[in-house]
């Protein structure tokens, strides 16, 4: 695909203007896209396994995988033997015949292949939260606008229809003005505060490709391949994990942008492992019809206290100056129950999905926008760390979004991370994109 325009097939016409009008005049109003975009997956196993069996039925073509990991990236392997495989996804960037990157691997090394990607003329979707730091993710929304390539962060339920349903009936008024939501999840990605002790590296393990730009750790199978959202090193706890796609709907809904103020709290601090029970608290101010709102997230088995609610293990609560309605990725509930008997619906407003995949290899082809692009998910992945910063600072700070800025010193020094050799001069350039 890389020689040919994006928004139109090729074909061939006669070179009589004649011709050329009546064929002009029977081809329909969207003609036929141009060729199937050719996709680098990297990170082939779990999440990555799970994106590679949805790219081809999207209209896509797998034509690179790469993982440091050989024993997760074996199954991908077997599926698509005659598809190059590399361990450096570095190595996938300088291939020219690849229009696009997918990034499925741990939260500390998104950034890295999602910039160079951007740098190399890649569009670019990549696995939640969008970035590690918050200096990360607004680095990427602003360097995707400026090249101008088409990005989607992998929260998948933003195409699912319950989720639409919710942002229509919310935007709707059905519940009144919104002031205040409450997010929650049951899960529990938290540790016992000690850093593991360091072991062998399996076989077939790269550790130093895994670790990417990030400060040296030594190796542990705690880390590898699933626990490391536990640690402050590789992830951010169940808020940066799952915090991305419940919150999401609220964001969505009430069409927020970047919070003023924000606090956290929850199990003691500790350098290496995130909370095993934590809550946030978000300010935004108001915002044209909108009035101010109050966010908060609960994880680890905590819930907000609202009289009414369902106790649903995971959910979202609207709380209006009408009613509320609660929901989960599958199912919403007006309450209280009996004041919304026979509620008329608003009609739909927001085009069905395509799905998440397809959405994406579509806007590549010129066709419409990911509605999960960098310049959404990247805020919303700055709104759910900034949630991160508040628990690790200890303390609220209020948030100056347009010069990106933290009140309380602590709180700023979490904003980012310090490269290792090998890898700063290069990401660290990208630095000039913080505030375009």
């Amino acid at each position: 695909m890389h020689h040919i325009p994006l928004n139109r097939r090729s074909f061939v016409i006669s070179s009589t203007a004649a011709t050329a009008a009546a064929l002009a005049a029977r081809l329909p109003a969207k003609a036929a896209l141009a060729d199937k975009v050719r996709v680098g997956v990297i990170g082939i196993g779990g999440r990555g396994m799970n994106n590679l069996i949805e790219i081809e039925p999207a209209g896509g073509v797998v034509a690179a995988l790469c993982d440091v990991d050989e024993a997760r990236g074996a199954e991908a392997r077997k599926k698509w033997p005659t598809v190059p495989f590399e361990k450096d996804f570095r190595k996938l960037l300088d291939r020219k015949d690849l229009d696009a990157i997918l990034i499925a691997t741990p939260d500390h090394s998104h950034f890295a292949p999602a910039a160079m990607g951007l740098d190399a003329g890649k569009h670019i979707y990549c696995e939640k939260p969008l970035t590690h730091t918050v200096e990360e993710a607004r680095i990427l929304r602003n360097m995707a606008a400026v090249k101008k390539l088409q990005t989607q962060m992998g929260t998948q339920i933003h195409s699912g229809d319950n989720y639409r349903r919710v942002v229509e009936i919310i935007q709707a008024g059905l519940i009144g003005d919104v002031k205040e939501a409450h997010v929650w999840c049951a899960k529990s990605w938290g540790g016992n505060g000690q850093q593991p002790v360091g072991e062998k590296v399996p076989e077939g393990l790269d550790y130093d490709l895994w670790l990417g730009p990030i400060q040296p750790v030594p190796y542990s199978k705690e880390y590898v391949p699933f626990n490391w959202r536990k640690y402050w090193a590789f992830g951010g706890g169940t808020l940066a994990d799952m915090g991305c796609h419940f919150i999401d709907l609220v964001f969505w809904a009430l069409n927020l942008d970047l919070p003023t103020r924000i606090a956290a709290e929850g199990t003691p601090v500790s350098p290496y492992t995130a909370a095993t029970e934590l809550t946030a608290h978000w300010d935004f101010a108001a915002n044209g019809n909108r009035p101010a709102v109050k966010v908060h997230w609960y994880d680890g088995g905590r819930k907000p206290a609202v009289e009414g609610m369902h106790k649903w293990d995971n959910g979202v609560l609207f709380v209006g100056e009408k009613g509320m309605v609660q929901a989960d990725y599958g199912r919403y509930s007006f309450l209280p129950k009996e004041k919304f008997e026979g509620v008329k619906l608003p009609e739909p407003t927001i085009e069905k999905t395509k799905g998440h995949w397809k959405e994406w290899l579509l806007a590549i082809q010129g066709e419409g926008k990911p509605l999960c692009s960098f310049d959404y998910s990247a805020r919303l992945t700055e709104m759910v760390l900034l949630g991160t910063v508040a628990y690790r600072a200890g303390k609220p700070f209020d948030w100056d979004a347009k010069n990106f800025q933290a009140s309380d010193p602590a709180a700023q020094a979490y904003l980012t991370k310090t490269y290792r050799e090998g890898w700063s001069e290069k990401l660290s350039g990208f630095k000039q994109y913080l505030k375009s």
